[in-house]
């Protein structure tokens, strides 16, 4: 008889449920949010569910309070902890709430109560080593390392601690290496040693290695934000700006005033558009090649060509502004002449009349008789002087608008017809204008 499958158990049922929750439990939730993180949303569920407890018993704020740890709500971790039981669990996780704010003194206070009040000595110790070495402790951090003997050497967590703390003081890079290389082995998913190696391979510039790492460490729950920080970074240098949005996505999401993920993130939106611009111009130059070609160039009919000729269709391109029905009412110009040229434009991915329908206007004359001297040499110089923002000059580049004189003979409908161009860009040009004195055409 064929053996039923394990049934794992739900998220909720081991945050919600009355049995015991320690580190087990907690690695076990990590462990499944990171191999499956369509299980994410129940742990914002249970969160949700233990905050909106009227009562809380101080067990069930363990749980509320290591799931805000897990969720980067690192003060509403520290509060809730700071009123729970008391015990072991509750004083290492205010001491990780504590190290993710940067709060290095008092993150050592509460892992020396949490060891005190029972918590596993040495997973202790190496939080302590950890706070440490990021306060600029080496010295510290690397005593504490020394001094740990016995099976917790073999842990990765151990070697990690190890490798990073060698790391800080720039000695040896290849021992470093692989002691990274060692906790991977032991375990796959340690975020630490994986962004440690992921560090040393971008310090070396093998950015291939680098990024495979850097996002083997992002997929482990709870992500550091270093590597999310890291890796979007090298998205950008290969120019996939689109991914490392993404990235600073995700470290708003948790932290949404984190300055430097708001900063690169805009860079990387900007960077978006200007790739987009980018490939649209290399698309248009590429069309426009193609449109130049001269017909003669092509093997067409006596009376196909006579009858272009006199049409004064000469280029591919002016192909493109005449309609079937045009060529039709040529003289001498019949259906086996239009097969003929339909087959070489779409030899050239191009189609009779594809842009007959786009008649190129020209800005209205503008009277700038009532201008001083002054405001008419303003017109001259170029739309850089207004300070624009980001967004807004993308979008005079898109119209091909150099300089302020351009631009006011634009109307608002002119401006708001540009992509990515809305209502807050044009009242932006507005004011702009305003302080110079000038105005858009028809305002």
């Amino acid at each position: 008889m064929a053996q039923m499958p394990e049934v794992q158990p739900q998220l909720k049922d081991i945050l919600l449920s009355n049995s015991s929750f320690g580190p087990s439990e907690i690695k076990f939730v990590a462990e499944r949010i990171c191999n499956d993180f369509s299980q994410f949303p129940q742990l914002k569920e249970v969160t949700q569910e233990l905050e909106g407890q009227m009562s809380r018993t101080p067990a069930s704020s363990v749980r509320l309070g290591v799931c805000q740890y897990m969720l980067g709500r690192y003060s509403d971790a520290i509060t809730t902890l700071e009123n729970a039981d008391g015990g072991a669990l509750a004083q290492f996780y205010q001491g990780k709430s504590h190290f993710g704010l940067g709060g290095y003194d008092r993150a050592i206070e509460c892992y020396e109560a949490a060891k005190t009040a029972g918590y596993d000595n040495d997973t202790c110790l190496l939080a302590i080593a950890e706070c440490k070495r990021h306060a600029g402790d080496l010295e510290g951090a690397m005593s504490i390392v020394d001094n740990i003997f016995g099976p917790t050497e073999q842990t990765a967590e151990y070697l990690y601690q190890r490798g990073a703390s060698i790391a800080a003081t720039c000695t040896n890079p290849e021992e470093v290496c692989r002691l990274y290389e060692r906790a991977v082995e032991i375990d796959e998913q340690h975020g630490g040693a994986l962004f440690g190696l992921a560090l040393e391979n971008d310090r070396r510039g093998n950015d291939e290695k680098a990024i495979e790492l850097y996002q083997r460490a992002a997929a482990v729950f709870p992500t550091n934000v270093g590597t999310l920080l890291n890796l979007g970074l090298l998205y950008e240098d290969h120019e996939q700006y689109e991914r490392a949005a993404r990235c600073y996505d995700r470290i708003l999401e948790s932290f949404p005033t984190h300055d430097r993920a708001i900063l690169y993130r805009r860079d990387s939106v900007a960077s978006m558009d200007e790739q987009y611009d980018h490939d649209r111009e290399k698309m248009r130059q590429q069309i426009a090649g193609v449109m130049s070609i001269p017909i003669a160039q092509f093997e067409l009919s006596v009376r196909s060509r006579n009858c272009l000729q006199k049409m004064g269709i000469l280029m591919l391109g002016d192909l493109t502004k005449v309609s079937e029905s045009e060529l039709l009412n040529s003289k001498n110009f019949g259906e086996t002449s239009l097969v003929e040229i339909r087959e070489m434009m779409a030899n050239k991915g191009l189609m009779i009349g594809q842009f007959a329908n786009q008649k190129e206007t020209e800005d209205e004359p503008m009277d700038t008789s009532h201008l001083s001297a002054d405001e008419q040499a303003l017109l001259d110089r170029p739309i850089s002087d207004l300070n624009l923002s980001v967004r807004a000059r993308k979008c005079m580049t898109r119209l091909g608008l150099a300089t302020i004189g351009e631009l006011i003979r634009k109307s608002p409908d002119d401006l708001l017809e540009c992509k990515n161009f809305g209502v807050t860009s044009l009242t932006e040009v507005r004011e702009k204008l305003t302080q110079v004195s000038l105005k858009l055409r028809g305002e």
